[in-house]
């Protein structure tokens, strides 16, 4: 049998923004070598145009739309930081923050109330539901997720963390309020609401599971997530990012059954850009599967 040609590529690097020659390649098989430019290889973006989308590690030239002289173009990324450690910060300091409003520690409110605990049982309960979920969510960052990129922009956990940190200031502060006054409907609006949260959670984690399920450990392989034998994933059937319509639903039963503005303030905002995040996942679901369920929607079934 005959022996198929070995071809070999000739890579030249040039600046993204400056387009200056950084690096000739010669004699480059199917796959980009890797090497590092100025900076570790998380911080450097390899494209084949300056503002297009970063290559993939696994890409072959071959595969690629360049010849056997090819030009692509490098980009500093920014000082980058591993996923885990944006999550484990931005969720560990809503815990915290909370409890600190939770326990009226001193120069919170009047000196008066120092170290004292509210006589509404709804404050207590949704101590225990804001605990629980961030407790839950820094658990799945350390034994569930599984990270297709390692790393992001230093910046975002500064980023990240005054938008949860302060979120979660602005709605302890007036739960936690001496002054706080209970759900208009008493009870009954208050386990209703405790209901839909407890739901949301135990569908938000099934979501997060079946996930994880799809993604062998250390691969960075995309699936077509289709529901499993749990109830909590048959909504795959109908929604694409059924853990950011969990996660919606979870945060409206925490504005009913705490029934304060801040909490309806960060759900809104939390659905603005959980919208953003499934509208974009949704896409790169239709282009990257021909066979693709046309019958999804992002984030709620029918609507958005």
């Amino acid at each position: 049998t005959a022996r198929k040609a070995v071809v070999f590529f000739e890579v030249e690097i040039l600046d993204a923004k400056t387009k200056d020659k950084l690096c000739f390649l010669d004699k480059v098989g199917k796959i980009l070598p890797s090497f590092s430019l100025y900076w570790y290889p998380a911080r450097q973006s390899i494209r084949l145009d300056p503002k297009g989308k970063s290559l993939k590690d696994e890409d072959v030239l071959q595969h690629l739309p360049v010849g056997t002289t090819a030009t692509f173009y490098f980009r500093d990324l920014g000082a980058q930081i591993s996923w885990v450690t944006v999550f484990l910060t931005e969720y560990a300091g809503p815990l915290l923050i909370y409890l600190m409003f939770y326990f009226r520690v001193p120069f919170i409110y009047a000196p008066k109330y120092d170290f004292t605990t509210s006589k509404h049982w709804v404050v207590h309960l949704a101590c225990m539901c804001h605990s629980f979920h961030y407790v839950k969510r820094l658990l799945e960052t350390l034994f569930v997720h599984r990270f297709s990129h390692g790393t992001m922009p230093l910046r975002n956990i500064f980023k990240n963390c005054t938008y949860y940190w302060g979120f979660a200031a602005w709605m302890a502060y007036y739960i936690n309020h001496p002054l706080y006054t209970p759900p208009t409907y008493g009870e009954q609006q208050i386990r209703l609401a405790l209901t839909v949260f407890l739901f949301c959670q135990i569908g938000n984690f099934s979501i997060h599971i079946a996930l994880r399920n799809l993604r062998p450990p250390g691969s960075k392989t995309r699936k077509i997530p289709y529901p499993t034998k749990n109830p909590f994933t048959w909504i795959f059937l109908l929604v694409s990012c059924p853990n950011y319509t969990y996660e919606l639903g979870s945060w409206l039963g925490f504005t009913l059954m705490t029934q304060c503005l801040p909490v309806a303030a960060f759900t809104l905002v939390g659905f603005i850009q959980m919208t953003v995040w499934a509208k974009g996942k949704h896409r790169s679901y239709l282009k990257e599967f021909r066979d693709y369920p046309t019958l999804r929607s992002p984030i709620l079934p029918f609507i958005l």
